[in-house]
């Protein structure tokens, strides 16, 4: 069958376009990390408002223990260096270093869950107290939200890193790489969380 010079020149502008075409995923996940801190901007905003004018009832309280918040802050900052690591064992190929730093850090994305429900149960104000409480919720229920998803995504990377039929490589580490980026922004994120609503 003969190829006509039309067909020749398509194809060869596809494998050009093909070529050039760049790797954007990384931007859209960059993109849509911006968009989400924006809405915790909202949050912050909210929270300081409502501390600053809601007037408090009668025998209420503002003041929040620290240690728990502490606890949480280090099970994150020491999780982020663990997925770190675990991105860098992939890249030099080390599998099983790299699953098993992956599983330490879904584990402690986990603590730092179980710290924080046992955190709300000991509280001095609760959910519909007032406008205060209402955002204190608000804002770090949906910080634990984002803690949520992340572990899971963790957790389907340690999956897909598995020695027979994962699909995440040295030579394609995109989704680790973009889980990792989530992560370290969750972690920034609660420790804004953690200096607006505990030590301010």
């Amino acid at each position: 069958m003969t190829t006509l010079p039309s067909e020749t020149g398509a194809a060869l502008q596809a494998e050009q376009h093909e070529e050039h075409h760049g790797d954007f995923r990384l931007f859209g996940l960059a993109t849509f990390l911006v968009a989400d801190g924006m809405t915790f901007a909202g949050f912050f905003a909210a929270y300081l408002t409502f501390k600053a004018v809601n007037p408090l009832p009668e025998g209420a309280i503002y003041e929040l223990e620290l240690p728990l918040p502490i606890l949480n802050t280090v099970l994150l900052l020491v999780s982020s260096a663990t997925f770190h690591r675990a991105g860098k064992a992939l890249l030099k190929g080390a599998m099983q270093r790299c699953r098993r730093w992956l599983l330490v850090t879904a584990l402690l994305g986990v603590a730092f869950l179980v710290s924080q429900m046992v955190e709300y149960f000991t509280l001095p104000f609760g959910l519909t107290d007032n406008l205060y409480a209402s955002t204190f919720f608000a804002a770090t229920g949906f910080h634990g939200l984002h803690v949520t998803l992340g572990a899971l995504m963790i957790l389907i990377v340690w999956w897909q890193t598995r020695p027979q039929g994962g699909r995440i490589t040295a030579q394609n580490p995109f989704p680790l790489e973009a889980a990792e980026l989530y992560w370290h922004f969750v972690d920034g994120i609660w420790v804004i969380l953690f200096v607006i609503l505990y030590l301010l």
